[in-house]
């Protein structure tokens, strides 16, 4: 196969095969988005000073939420990853489909 020939099944498959791979990083990313809110208010109700801004200075600057802030970095990495190869592999799809359209009318214009 030539360089300016894209195989759409091939696209296609692609796009079946990872969705699920993508569900699970987005799933991921949104959890651990969502349980940086409860870190933050366990370690702040772990804190033993008085003043909110204490207790917050506690939790963000507290190991276990660097961590968390760590894991969600790899999950939008993984998530963003995967979801730019669907894209291409959509986009591929779609310069498939233009090509096939453009093959079409070379070919009426020339019988």
């Amino acid at each position: 196969m030539s360089d300016d020939q894209i195989d759409p099944t091939s696209a296609v498959e692609y796009m079946l095969r990872t969705a699920s791979r993508h569900a699970k990083a987005k799933a991921e990313r949104v959890y651990l988005e969502q349980f940086r809110k409860s870190k933050k208010a366990i370690l702040m109700n772990d804190c033993q000073e008085k003043t909110a801004a204490a207790k917050e200075q506690y939790a963000y600057s507290h190991p276990d939420y660097l961590q968390l802030l760590d894991g969600l970095r790899v999950a939008v990495e993984s998530e963003e990853t995967l979801r730019w190869k669907m894209v291409a592999a959509q986009a591929k799809v779609e310069i498939w489909r233009t090509q096939s359209a453009n093959n079409r009318g070379v070919d009426r214009a020339a019988a």
